[in-house]
């Protein structure tokens, strides 16, 4: 047994780590403000002895004893990173550096839920991890894009400078059940349009790209790293599903698994919104022996299904 920090472990993919955690037998301890993620997410584990929860936002120190933290505290859908853009960026900098120190003074590894956001508006595609970005540092995504940014220079100094045990991966669009209803992600507000039977929402053309990946997989992936035999293998590593979809195509993909009569209506381009997005899962493939197994369909099938329950 291992005792496990998961930070934003009320939150979307939290919350099913968590649950994963603790039903392999490790103690989880639970730290999360509920900005974003929700006690509901949680409930059922808080009649177990090996799940416990702090209410607290890591922007303040944490004194605990761990073997492993997973930092996944931070809002990661443009509507609420965007609603606190200063909090959102202390969140990343600030947070990150109390759970790096946390880490030096334990000995635990700890794992970065860092962003695709981090190559911006990228003008390379798919996107490899040694591509920089195209990244506004101004601009209205810049809290979220920056503040991951920077969290992965803070992860990679903390390794070099003080042998902290890191781990970088760079989460590409997820999606799953727990998902808030009101989050803002693309996934989420078409399922939730179609299931109220209004039209679905696509901004600008709707020929821009994201790549979506089923939360089990991407959990699948984040426990390889962490438990990956090399220390020196850092990251960062693209966690996605190189499947590559218009917002248009996702629509109607939604439509059609609902069965629902909505139509499809176009409102303006948010700013800095990125054109196209694709993981090149090459790293991934070779050092995690990871690919995602279960393709868009398949996911929103299981998430529709959830989201029938709570509309």
């Amino acid at each position: 047994m291992k005792k496990i920090l998961v930070t934003g472990g009320a939150g979307f993919l939290g919350s099913h780590l968590c649950e994963r955690l603790v039903n392999e037998g490790h103690h989880v301890l639970c730290v999360d403000n509920y900005f974003t993620g929700s006690k509901k997410n949680i409930e059922h584990l808080l009649s177990n002895k090996n799940f416990e929860v702090i209410r607290q936002d890591i922007c303040l120190p944490l004194y605990v004893e761990v073997d492993e933290i997973y930092n996944l505290a931070c809002p990661a859908s443009p509507f609420y990173y965007q609603w606190d853009p200063i909090q959102t960026m202390k969140t990343s900098v600030i947070g990150s550096y109390n759970m790096l120190g946390l880490a030096k003074r334990t000995g635990a590894k700890i794992l970065q839920a860092s962003t695709s956001e981090c190559y911006g508006d990228p003008a390379v595609h798919p996107q490899p991890e040694s591509y920089w970005g195209n990244v506004n540092p101004i601009g209205i995504r810049s809290c979220y894009d920056e503040g991951k940014r920077a969290a992965e220079t803070l992860f990679m100094d903390y390794y070099r400078v003080h042998n902290v045990k890191a781990k970088i991966v760079r989460i590409f669009n997820t999606y799953g059940p727990k998902m808030s209803q009101n989050d803002g992600r693309v996934v989420s507000n078409f399922v939730v349009q179609a299931l109220q039977g209004k039209d679905i929402t696509i901004y600008g053309d709707g020929m821009q790209t994201r790549s979506f990946c089923y939360v089990d997989d991407l959990l699948d992936a984040m426990q390889a790293h962490m438990n990956h035999s090399d220390d020196n293998f850092i990251g960062p590593v693209n966690i996605g599903n190189p499947g590559e979809f218009t917002m248009w195509e996702l629509a109607e993909q939604v439509i059609k698994l609902t069965g629902t009569n909505s139509k499809i209506l176009q409102q303006a381009l948010p700013q800095d919104d990125p054109k196209q997005r694709r993981p090149d899962i090459t790293l991934a493939k070779k050092m995690l022996n990871w690919e995602p197994k279960i393709n868009l369909e398949q996911g929103l099938v299981k998430t529709i299904d959830y989201f029938r329950k709570v509309v």
